[in-house]
């Protein structure tokens, strides 16, 4: 395997959540979504903490912050609301869905400054009053080393606040539509797509037209990564739903749930294992809410002080 990359952080953040359950302002636009019969409040924290062992087991720095509150059902997702950067810079992101935005937390901020170099917050939440969202790293999937931010059009995805982060962040913009089989369009960007160091999963056939998504497949293999095209089914199963990590030895981990692992051929898991080792994890009561193991984990791009 190749040497660790500015792609994979070796800390992460994850919010263990007491009271989870699948979020009902997000369910008119989130497919990926479904409803739970029984009260899995319970499972989810479980799960949650299966997934803080497992990652301190390898040798990722976890900092695990809890949400006892029962008014943020989605708080299990930090990604949506803040994400770290190279240089020193967070950036806190304005929410979709109004019982989402409690989810901002000062203490997590905090940890942030105190534990790593921070040099400069930016703050778009100040935006939702405009109704202008754009939902972190799950509406934007990042290209850490090509500087590029790929980003489907959706509620919590507006084109004008992606080009407004990448002019800030320096990241080349890339934003294009994509839908489910039946036509309904994506709502997060990271559910359908992975950027690894050398890889990227992806599902294509959900690029909207013919000219776009070869568009997309080519400028992925220009940053010099190996293509992984994932199926419906496969997106549907969360397959990219993924995150590169590096472990205690500095080798890169891919970390997506035991669904997503499933879901994949032997050709794809052989690709993939050519330059990351898969680390699958059971999050399924997590994944009735819509999301998956990438989008419970918030890299940390930061410098340690």
């Amino acid at each position: 395997m190749r040497a660790a990359s500015a792609q994979a952080p070796n800390a992460v953040v994850l919010i263990r959540p007491h009271h989870f359950r699948p979020n009902p302002q997000t369910a008119a636009d989130n497919t990926f979504q479904s409803e739970a019969d029984h009260d899995v409040s319970r499972e989810a924290y479980d799960a949650c903490t299966r997934v803080a062992e497992a990652l301190r087991a390898e040798g990722v720095r976890v900092h695990l912050f809890e949400d006892e509150t029962d008014t943020h059902p989605d708080s299990v997702f930090p990604n949506n609301w803040f994400s770290t950067h190279a240089g020193g810079r967070v950036a806190v992101y304005p929410m979709y869905a109004p019982n989402r935005r409690g989810e901002r937390r000062a203490d997590v901020i905090e940890m942030l400054k105190s534990e790593y170099r921070v040099q400069e917050v930016i703050d778009y939440s100040g935006l939702e009053p405009d109704d202008l969202f754009l939902e972190g790293t799950g509406a934007m999937v990042l290209d850490h080393v090509s500087r590029i931010a790929y980003a489907v059009r959706s509620h919590r995805c507006d084109p004008v606040l992606v080009e407004r982060f990448c002019t800030v962040f320096g990241y080349e913009p890339v934003v294009f539509d994509a839908a489910d089989p039946d036509g309904v369009p994506i709502y997060h960007t990271n559910v359908m797509m992975c950027i690894g160091t050398d890889i990227a999963l992806i599902g294509l056939d959900s690029i909207v037209g013919d000219v776009r998504r070869e568009q997309i497949a080519q400028r992925i293999r220009d940053t010099g990564r190996t293509l992984v095209p994932l199926t419906a089914d496969q997106v549907a199963s969360f397959a990219g739903n993924a995150i590169e990590l590096r472990d205690h030895n500095g080798e890169r981990i891919l970390v997506m749930s035991e669904t997503a692992r499933r879901s994949l051929s032997d050709e794809q898991a052989q690709v993939i294992s050519a330059s990351c080792r898969i680390l699958a994890l059971d999050v399924a009561p997590i994944e009735l809410a819509g999301g998956s193991a990438r989008c419970m984990i918030a890299g940390i791009h930061l410098d340690p002080r």
